[in-house]
């Protein structure tokens, strides 16, 4: 059973994924850029989140996240990958973790049924583009994680845990 989500901050797939496991009182956390950057400018102080150390970007928040989850959900809108999506595909892989990628346009419901009940997971990484590259993602994450939301996720506090 789902039991934390993380994320890394920035707009988009990732803040959405953190704002809905707040509002549904789940607890959540992730690894944030240094400086706590985003697209938007510095992420909020309400998540709570941990900065990467000795100035890690971008990229190193990936890999952190992926390393520290059971499995990385990435939820987009379009088929194709790209940027920090393909970026963070590849640290799975390296790092042997589950992975499923997702986009609106296919059936996944049933991908993700499957691949969550072959999947042993308890710390979810949620992962996708962000808001100037899909301005609707957010829309397409709460749909994704309200269908999983049943006997996949507990509730256990809602706080932030780093």
């Amino acid at each position: 059973m789902i039991t934390k989500i993380i994320s890394g901050g920035q707009t988009g797939a990732d803040r959405t994924a953190l704002d809905w496991a707040i509002a549904h009182d789940i607890p959540y956390g992730g690894w944030c850029p240094a400086g706590r950057m985003a697209e938007d400018g510095v992420i909020p102080a309400k998540y709570q989140l941990t900065e990467m150390p000795d100035g890690g970007g971008y990229r190193q928040r990936n890999k952190a996240n992926v390393h520290d989850s059971d499995a990385t959900l990435i939820l987009t809108i379009s088929p194709e990958l790209s940027g920090g999506s393909k970026q963070t595909v590849s640290f799975a892989k390296h790092l042997r973790k589950p992975w499923l990628h997702i986009h609106s346009e296919m059936n996944w419901q049933d991908a993700i049924t499957s691949w969550l009940t072959s999947t042993q997971i308890e710390i979810l990484n949620v992962a996708g583009p962000r808001s100037s590259k899909e301005p609707d993602i957010g829309v397409f994450v709460i749909k994704v994680l309200d269908a999983i939301t049943g006997s996949t996720i507990g509730s256990s506090g809602g706080r932030g845990v780093g």
